[in-house]
């Protein structure tokens, strides 16, 4: 009797879910590293929005947890390296800069050979992600490097520092512009000499204060830290466009394994670390434009009619660009068409159609 008691009560409290030990909570250990120190709004967000938000949602689900390892700054992984160090397991996840890695991304800089697009940071972000998951090549870019994209991010709008005003394209001639990567594309038939980038936003301001370069070509939230406004105190907005400069990726092996929730969490987070970034970096953007206002820097907006000529003024680099990519094999009239064409349907108007005739 006491036996069927035993088995009755034992039974009762199982269907309650009280019988036994709940499932242990799985722990999971990733490493998440970025070559630039999160004083960069794209890797900021990473370690204050992204990571926070992943805990957060997993904790909701009770099953498992993830125990973060942080190696910002190029601590783990250098700047430039991040698809190596991220594909061979160095680290986990972490953000990968295309526009540093262009051998391995090429596609993916579509942006930086069509200026003149749109400020609008969220437009060419979703175009972008948009296009890596409709354009098998460039999504195969990433899983080819043994990495699962999650979420990207784009700066915000490029612009000029000059130490001289700047009111049409024809101030341009004689001048030396410092114009970094693709940029130099921009002012080619300007007038103005290209010089050379030999480092990064640091040495923008002794090359100007020493006279090796007349100005710059380069992004509010990028220049303010580099006090480039102290020695080119002329900043004209040109608007060659925001540009997409990379995203959230992690090892595709390790993805592969982790469970299916936290799979969908990181791809969801991943998501939603687009829209965060493209809000933010804007809103940083224009608060860093009026703080170099307020320093001394004078502020204006090349005419409408100006900016279109500077446009129509380059050469055909958008079509080069593609023409390149065509001839390694990868689809780069695709992309040149699937990138202008997405920014027309997202409401922008580029100053010059890179894909037309």
């Amino acid at each position: 009797m006491m036996t069927r008691r035993l088995i009755a009560t034992a039974a009762l409290l199982a269907a309650a879910g009280l019988g036994a030990p709940a499932h242990a909570q799985q722990n999971i250990r990733l490493t998440a590293a970025a070559g630039h120190p999160p004083v960069f709004l794209w890797v900021k967000l990473v370690d204050e929005f992204f990571i926070p938000e992943v805990d957060k949602r997993l904790a909701a689900g009770g099953k498992h947890k993830i125990e973060w390892t942080r190696a910002w700054g190029g601590t783990l992984i250098k700047l430039g390296a991040e698809s190596k160090g991220i594909g061979d397991g160095v680290a986990d996840l972490g953000f990968v800069s295309t526009i540093f890695e262009a051998a391995k991304f090429p596609m993916q800089n579509v942006s930086y050979y069509a200026p003149f697009g749109t400020d609008d940071i969220g437009v060419v972000t979703q175009v972008v992600n948009d296009m890596q998951n409709r354009i098998p090549a460039m999504g195969q870019a990433w899983s080819k490097n043994n990495l699962v994209y999650l979420g990207g991010a784009a700066l915000d709008a490029y612009h000029i520092w000059t130490s001289f005003p700047l009111k049409s394209v024809d101030d341009l001639k004689g001048r030396k512009i410092t114009a970094p990567g693709p940029a130099a594309n921009w002012i080619k038939g300007t007038g103005a000499v290209a010089v050379a980038v030999a480092g990064n936003l640091n040495t923008y301001y002794e090359d100007i204060k020493s006279g090796v370069s007349n100005g710059v070509i380069t992004f509010a939230t990028g220049a303010w830290g580099a006090k480039v406004h102290e020695v080119a105190p002329y900043i004209t907005k040109v608007n060659f466009g925001a540009q997409y400069a990379g995203g959230i990726a992690i090892n595709k092996p390790r993805f592969d394994k982790l469970p299916p929730e936290v799979q969908k969490v990181l791809r969801e987070v991943g998501a939603e670390y687009s829209q965060r970034f493209a809000a933010a970096q804007a809103q940083a953007a224009a608060a860093l434009l009026k703080k170099a206002e307020e320093a001394g820097a004078k502020l204006s907006e090349l005419p409408a009619a100006e900016r279109k000529r500077w446009a129509d003024t380059l050469p055909p680099i958008a079509k080069t660009f593609a023409a390149d990519l065509q001839g390694k094999g990868l689809p780069g009239d695709q992309v040149l068409h699937g990138f202008m064409d997405g920014l027309k349907k997202a409401g922008a108007q580029p100053a010059r159609d890179w894909a037309g005739k």
